[in-house]
């Protein structure tokens, strides 16, 4: 089997499951374009420990981490099937570094997003926490050691946002502050240019990156699928925009043979 692709995806507000908008038709355009995975490995921005851990459930719950949104975003429902066979690979490629943890399941990092993707739930999922207790460089070197699983078939998706800072949020403001644009646009200059221990010392760039990374867990999927993708492949941008003021939404895929051409800066 050819590499599989690789994807991160900015994947804002939980409402995004239920809605009908620019990002979600972009998401439902991409599944129709991947090849189909035989099973996802999602590093979510919303399973966040000490230490790293995986689910490795035949039947992961889904899990509904979020509060005060409306009734329907709870009756969304994906029943994907989890897959031991996966998370076993996943403990021998990480090896001391990860370990078992069937407490956590299918969080909306993941589901919001796979419901456009993949909305039939017929892939299975298996879901790897990102440890709090190390740099970013690790959860770089943690990417690489994935990368094999690409020649597999299996479809790593790295859910988070660039630019998350919620105590910034303007419900009011369509695209994004001048801060946040600059951030997002500096770090796709490092990433086209694959400077990627730079993107990992994340603390390390600027003013900007402090506003836009308050806390870190919904940067460092980015990491992972820096450190998965290979060498040679150039990735193409989606959804290149910034939202209510201190959100991206920016994505990234590598591999994809039938890429939509980059440039969506609807709302920047």
């Amino acid at each position: 089997m050819s590499r599989m692709p690789l994807i991160f995806v900015g994947h804002g507000s939980p409402m995004n499951a239920i809605e009908d908008n620019t990002f979600t038709q972009e998401w439902s355009r991409l599944g129709k374009s991947l090849p189909k995975p035989k099973a996802i490995l999602c590093v979510s921005a919303h399973w966040y420990s000490p230490r790293c851990r995986i689910n490795s459930s035949p039947h992961p719950r889904q899990i509904y981490d979020m509060y005060g949104f409306p009734e329907a975003l709870y009756r969304v429902k994906y029943p994907a099937k989890g897959s031991p066979e996966l998370a076993q690979r996943v403990q021998k490629l990480l090896g001391d570094r990860v370990e078992i943890d069937n407490s956590w399941g299918i969080d909306h990092g993941a589901w919001s997003v796979l419901v456009h993707l993949f909305p039939e739930a017929d892939i299975p999922i298996v879901q790897l926490s990102l440890a709090s207790d190390i740099p970013g460089s690790e959860h770089l070197a943690l990417g690489r050691l994935l990368q094999p699983l690409r020649e597999s078939g299996v479809l790593i998706l790295a859910s988070g946002n660039i630019v998350h800072n919620l105590g910034r949020v303007d419900w009011k403001l369509e695209g994004g502050f001048n801060w946040a644009k600059r951030f997002d646009d500096a770090v796709h200059a490092l990433i086209l240019d694959r400077k990627h221990q730079a993107l990992a010392a994340y603390e390390d760039l600027g003013a900007d990156a402090r506003l836009s990374i308050p806390t870190p867990e919904h940067y460092l999927p980015l990491l992972y699928a820096l450190g998965a993708s290979a060498e040679a492949e150039v990735p193409t941008v989606f959804n290149r925009s910034c939202v209510l003021g201190s959100l991206s939404m920016t994505g990234y895929i590598w591999g994809n043979t039938n890429p939509k051409p980059a440039g969506a800066n609807h709302t920047r």
